[in-house]
């Protein structure tokens, strides 16, 4: 009975999404991280983004992955969307960080349209408690959305990558409508 009930419980601990440690509320650790736009590096400062409205950040795994890739494809979709609310979309990954210039430019991908930062050490996914378990140096799949005063509105994983943009623009939105123009 102990053996059924040890294997139903890691069973639906895999299978929900994981929770991120930084609830709503919670201070947003400043970061500086090189990033690619286009294919164009730059440094990415977090602090300079939120100086213009809310921050996107999302965290992903690895670029040129199935799941990362369908993700980034649809931030790109709706980048216009976050835009049109004030906010800066940015993902962050700690796998394949030797490829982000090139994703971040390619059509099927990020189309140029937001910067990915790389986070090679994963100091930025440990700041975040978003650090893949099933694979370790890697980033876990984690959204959040950081208000202009530094602070977590809303947090969302999940390794399924087909609900982040959703979940996201909604929490944009609704902070928007409390906090015109």
């Amino acid at each position: 009975m102990k053996k059924t009930l040890l294997a139903l419980t890691l069973s639906c601990a895999l299978a929900s999404p994981a929770f991120a440690a930084l609830a709503p509320g919670a201070a947003a650790p400043d970061f500086v991280a090189p990033a690619f736009l286009a294919g164009k590096p730059f440094d990415f400062h977090l602090n300079d983004a939120l100086k213009k409205g809310p921050v996107v950040l999302y965290f992903f795994p690895a670029a040129h992955t199935s799941g990362c890739n369908l993700e980034a494809h649809l931030f790109a979709e709706a980048v216009d969307q976050f835009k049109a609310q004030g906010a800066t979309v940015i993902g962050v990954t700690a796998g394949n960080t030797d490829q982000l210039g090139a994703f971040s430019a390619e059509t099927e991908h990020c189309s140029g349209k937001f910067p990915v930062a790389a986070d090679a050490d994963l100091k930025i996914g440990k700041e975040y408690d978003s650090k893949l378990v099933l694979r370790p140096g890697w980033t876990d799949r984690t959204s959040y959305v950081i208000t202009p005063d530094h602070k977590v509105l809303f947090a969302y994983s999940d390794l399924k990558a087909d609900k982040h943009v959703d979940e996201t623009l909604a929490a944009v939105k609704a902070w928007r409508a409390k906090h015109p123009g």
